[in-house]
């Protein structure tokens, strides 16, 4: 998809709202490390680097050419189990990886990351139509 007037397309809005989320992702895992420490913050980095990395991998799922509606519902739709999926087997790791981990910390990365994922599907462009 693109708009003629403003050039942009549904790959640059998805790709600045995931630079914007691995930046506040970043930024809660200095918060937690200045407040509990290097486990704390690696905590949280784990947390919202498990929700960047799913919520990348479903905006490339979630992008097409189709203009019919029940396929980029459907598509939507698939992007957003295999998001969810993957984030429940990247914690699953985590948990089994990191024997030190904080797990407020994890839920606080996980939690803003989450949050900023929801951003990043429904933000749009006030021209593009995604």
């Amino acid at each position: 998809m693109n708009d003629n007037y403003t050039g942009a397309t549904a790959d640059n809005v998805f790709d600045r709202m995931l630079w914007l989320q691995l930046l506040i992702i970043v930024a809660v895992a200095l918060i937690a490390y200045v407040i509990s420490g290097i486990h704390a913050g690696l905590s949280a980095l784990a947390g919202g680097m498990a929700v960047l990395v799913a919520a990348f991998i479903a905006a490339r799922i979630a992008q097409g050419n189709s203009s019919n509606a029940s396929a980029v519902l459907m598509r939507m739709l698939k992007a957003e189990l295999i998001k969810i999926i993957l984030i429940v087997l990247f914690l699953f790791c985590i948990f089994k990886a990191y024997q030190a981990l904080v797990p407020g910390a994890l839920i606080a990365g996980l939690a803003v990351a989450a949050i900023f994922s929801g951003a990043a599907i429904s933000k749009r462009s006030k021209h593009l139509k995604i």
